[in-house]
């Protein structure tokens, strides 16, 4: 039977086209820092706008009228996962042009930013030019609200595409009745809370660009820095703190940011699992510092990164890697778990760990229960459908799956399977906590093995496969 045919090809084409403008649009923002800083190397980011922008022209004006079918699901994600792979491609040329690092480095390096990975293939960041440093934590910015999501928030027009573009990229929950005013308001809080970091990190006594790419990096729980020693570098608890704030807010839901200054507060108090994040972060900090001799504001740091998948670290690799075993393995309960459905996090999230654990439980009291009762599962307050908690157990076991293949080929090229397990979790969850395995001295197999793992992480895995059974359906053809 065939899934994909020649219609959904053109529907995909048609509305893939103010994606790739979108992404050319991406590429010329950093050429103001370009001008300021007189670095003067425009070729390098004109060059892939310039074949975004016209390619998306092209598709918009050969594909405009050649159906006129209605989007679906199906097509959101593949447009969704295509979008993605477009702007890390488009992005890895940039870096290509700018710094001369091999193409898919470059394309590793814009994936990681994008997907709010945050692991570098650069040696050394601080000799970049600051037209790249900017181009980096925009790309995190723009990825940590999703980049289909910022495209059609601010490039398209109301209607069902919109809807199902903003499904494609898991997301569900509505701050407004309308798909396009919840975009809106979410690119307008998103924004609110980076003027807020800006303000605060300057007041703090950080340099202006310093102020500006670490709360792009940070708001957007990106992690990616343009100090070799990341937040480590300034040496500053007030940094600490700050960012912490910010690493918090980008993991709650943007639904309860809306529903705060209405509630006055009590939608964040309220919410379940903003609570789990505060309490689990306050336990297994406490926990940790009591088992280790690590300091606590970077203990608080570390363990704030990992369940938020910022992946923002005061601790170099090689050290972290010198730290308790026990301490390596509560950050990747962690970083497997992430933050609120919603935000701006990675990983498998804690409504679906939520869902899941109260589903086993069900199970447990149905056994104990007289026969033909059923126990209802409700959360907050609401009765959870049955197909979302096999969903929930369903991706929960497709992204362990993930993490297993990775971590046995990882093994396969003669790594420390111990930190090998720790990458393939970092990988998989967007977070970019690392233990020194990932660089530029990878074997290429396993940079395009970790790009997949960023991708399908950051899409959640089904679009990407989707995408793919599309492509080999074709191929087979």
């Amino acid at each position: 039977m065939r899934y994909i045919t020649k219609t959904d090809l053109l529907i995909v084409a048609r509305d893939s086209s103010y994606l790739m403008i979108g992404i050319g649009i991406m590429c010329i923002i950093p050429l103001i820092f370009d001008l300021i800083y007189f670095e003067f190397d425009m070729i390098s980011f004109l060059i892939p706008a310039a074949i975004s922008i016209a390619l998306g022209l092209f598709f918009k004006k050969y594909f405009e009228n050649s159906t006129n079918k209605k989007m679906r699901l199906k097509h959101g994600m593949m447009i969704s996962s295509f979008a993605w792979l477009w702007a890390s491609v488009i992005g890895g040329l940039v870096f290509m042009l700018a710094t001369n690092m091999p193409f898919i480095d470059g394309v590793f390096e814009s994936m990681s930013a994008l997907t709010g990975t945050g692991i570098t293939m650069f040696e050394n960041v601080e000799i970049l030019p600051h037209s790249i440093l900017f181009f980096r934590a925009l790309e995190q910015w723009i990825g940590g609200l999703g980049v289909v999501v910022m495209v059609i928030g601010v490039l398209t027009k109301p209607g069902s595409a919109s809807s199902k573009l903003y499904q494609s990229e898991a997301r569900d929950e509505r701050i407004k009745p309308s798909i396009k005013t919840t975009l809106e308001k979410t690119l307008e809080i998103y924004v609110i809370y980076t003027i807020l970091g800006i303000v605060l990190y300057l007041l703090a006594g950080m340099p202006a660009f310093d102020a500006l790419c670490n709360t792009f990096s940070i708001i957007s729980t990106g992690g990616m820095s343009i100090k070799n020693a990341n937040m480590g570098y300034y040496q500053n608890d007030i940094y600490y703190m700050i960012s912490i704030i910010l690493m918090v807010l980008g993991a709650t839901s943007f639904l309860v940011h809306y529903k705060v200054i209405k509630t006055r507060g009590k939608s964040l108090i309220q919410d379940l699992q903003f609570k789990i994040i505060i309490c689990v972060i306050a336990f297994v900090s406490l926990m940790l510092y009591l088992v280790s001799n690590i300091v606590p504001i970077e203990l608080v740091f570390t363990v704030v990164s990992a369940i938020t998948t910022t992946g923002a670290s005061v601790a170099l690799p090689q050290t972290m890697a010198g730290w308790p075993s026990f301490v390596i393995i509560c950050l990747m309960c962690l970083m497997l778990t992430g933050g609120s459905n919603g935000s701006t996090v990675g990983a498998i999230k804690l409504v679906r760990m939520i869902t899941f654990f109260k589903g086993m439980y069900r199970h447990v009291r149905e056994i104990l229960s007289p026969e033909g009762r059923v126990v209802a599962i409700k959360l907050n307050g609401r009765k959870i459908p049955e197909k979302a908690i096999s969903q929930s157990g369903n991706f929960i076991t497709l992204y362990m799956m993930f993490i297993m293949f990775t971590w046995a080929l990882f093994c396969l090229y003669g790594y420390d399977p111990f930190r090998s397990l720790f990458a393939a979790m970092s990988l998989q969850g967007n977070n970019g906590l690392e233990l020194g395995i990932i660089n530029h001295t990878l074997n290429p197999v396993l940079k395009v093995v970790s790009m997949f793992d960023m991708w399908t992480g950051r899409l959640e895995i089904y679009p990407v496969l989707i995408t793919l059974r599309a492509f080999f359906e074709i191929f087979k053809r």
